[in-house]
């Protein structure tokens, strides 16, 4: 059974810093897109960053420079390191996985990762808050 957990997110000022970490376990190949989405009340739900198995990463334009999207193979967990946060990055985060499909190198890119229609595996969402 797959499993998406996540850790707990934080607050911080306007400049500092926080890692998100979230762990995914009982799967046993991965092949396609995990990353890292955001929510606030009343809007949809973004792409913030995200990876594909080949280590190949995308990010939304209004982060990056500021995040990092990295993944552990022997921990099995996906990270987010935030710099410079600022208070609109406040927001529900959620580490999201697909483990259905399988994506040959060369033929799949971060941008398709960029839609929550391409994962089929969530995390419960962990609050991210920078105040001003």
């Amino acid at each position: 059974q797959v499993q998406v957990m996540e850790s707990v997110g934080g607050s911080v000022q306007t400049g500092g810093s926080l890692t998100l970490s979230c762990t995914v376990s009982g799967y046993s190949y991965w092949s396609s897109c995990m990353g890292w989405f955001r929510q606030v009340p009343e809007k949809e739900r973004e792409a913030v960053a995200v990876m594909l198995a080949d280590g190949d990463s995308g990010y939304a334009d209004s982060v990056r420079g500021r995040f990092t999207i990295s993944h552990d193979k022997d921990k099995n967990t996906l990270y987010l390191q935030m710099n410079s946060l600022r208070p609109e990055d406040t927001a529900l985060y959620y580490c999201a996985a697909d483990l259905d499909h399988e994506r040959a190198p060369g033929t799949w890119w971060p941008s398709h990762c960029m839609s929550t229609k391409e994962y089929n595996y969530w995390g419960q969402g962990t609050q991210v808050t920078v105040s001003s």
